[in-house]
């Protein structure tokens, strides 16, 4: 999404990404995860972290990648105004029709491609949205 952003000259947009546990705090990407994503040009930075109450209050738009995910971080929200923040990740997905990430974990490198797959297609989506919202 970040690469999305700063191609589209919106990289005062920010972005990040977090977990709803936090047992791999301070952790590097998963290594198949990076591997499959570097395949495909990605950048694959960052450390994992847990969400924070403070990510209700500094960003506009909450993204859970399952069901359970979105249930675990509504019942998080501190506010109604919060609650409403927490949306599904692939309904931002224009060509694909899944309704939620699989867990990549267990189902071999193809479940990275895949997970992969709904990531650039609903990073295409929040983008077009985010430019559509811009006067």
């Amino acid at each position: 999404m970040r690469l999305k952003l700063e191609n589209a000259g919106l990289s005062h947009i920010r972005c990040d990404s977090a977990g709803t546990l936090d047992a791999h705090e301070g952790s590097p990407p998963d290594s198949r995860m990076s591997a499959a994503g570097k395949r495909r040009g990605l950048p694959m930075t960052g450390t994992a972290r847990g969400v924070r109450q403070t990510d209700f209050e500094e960003f506009d738009l909450i993204l859970a990648m399952d069901r359970s995910n979105k249930e675990d971080l509504r019942r998080m929200a501190p506010s109604d105004e919060a609650f409403r923040k927490v949306r599904l990740f692939c309904e931002y997905c224009e060509t694909h029709s899944e309704s939620e990430a699989p867990d990549p974990y267990y189902g071999g490198s193809q479940g990275f491609e895949l997970v992969l797959d709904l990531l650039e297609d609903g990073c295409n989506g929040i983008l077009n949205a985010i430019q559509g919202a811009q006067p």
